[in-house]
């Protein structure tokens, strides 16, 4: 007999999951099995060479493929290819539970949000400690811009398909997460944060388990926040205005 939904979960149908990927076979099996009932997989290829798209086909998840590199491109490719009310974004690597979406999506739907981000609480030797230093940074400096009360620009999120497609996002490389966030916030946007559980990633990093990828996700997200800071009105006074300012860009893994 199958397995009814709790009332809590939106329908089956209702949810589409989009899925970066590029060369995470040993992780795939793992994600996909964790997501809930009645969320559906879209696993954007990115140019993966271990054969992941075919693995991701045979356990059931829609396959997409995007040639050109860039974590942007293919988180757009997967909102492109959705057709669910409402749309996630989860990293492929195994270091994020999909289940755990599932309040975050409640938030959206009952309209007490607009946007969610997981805020990731590391298990020991999840986060490189240079990512963690930026990502702290990173959202230090987006308080005192923004006035959101924001700890973690982290890759799990929560929106609803048709208001993320009128943000007409234009990154293609890892400064998408936060064109997401700045845009949201200019039009207006009520965004939140739960917190997530984040785990060791399986499988090589690719961003910021190295230097080299998280000076890149620098660079990117530098060019954002050039651009946010000249769209945004500066955040009104508050415990948030005290903070000093970054001293640092921070990059998000």
């Amino acid at each position: 007999m199958e397995k009814q939904q709790s009332d809590d979960r939106p329908p089956a149908a209702l949810v589409d999951v989009v899925l970066p990927c590029l060369n995470e076979r040993s992780a795939l099996p793992k994600v996909l099995g964790a997501l809930p009932p009645g969320y559906r997989a879209i696993v954007v290829d990115n140019g993966s060479t271990d054969g992941s798209g075919a693995l991701a086909a045979s356990l059931g998840a829609r396959v997409v493929n995007e040639p050109r590199r860039g974590f942007g491109a293919a988180a757009h490719a997967g909102l492109l290819a959705a057709s669910a009310e409402f749309v996630a974004f989860c990293d492929c690597d195994g270091s994020l539970d999909p289940a755990q979406l599932a309040p975050m999506i409640e938030l959206v739907r009952a309209g007490h949000a607009d946007l969610v981000l997981g805020a990731r609480r590391p298990a020991r030797g999840a986060w490189p400690l240079h990512a963690r230093l930026a990502n702290l940074a990173l959202s230090r400096r987006l308080r005192r811009l923004t006035g959101v009360p924001v700890t973690d620009l982290g890759p799990l999120r929560v929106a609803r398909r048709g208001a993320l497609l009128g943000l007409d996002l234009r990154d293609r490389r890892s400064g998408y997460p936060l064109e997401m966030f700045l845009k949201a916030h200019r039009d207006g946007w009520r965004i939140t944060e739960v917190p997530v559980d984040y785990a060791p990633r399986l499988g090589k990093s690719k961003v910021t388990g190295t230097i080299r990828g998280t000076v890149t996700a620098l660079i990117d997200m530098g060019t954002q926040l050039a651009a946010g800071s000249s769209r945004l009105p500066v955040a009104k006074s508050g415990p948030e205005a005290e903070r000093p300012p970054a001293d640092a860009q921070g990059a998000t893994p």
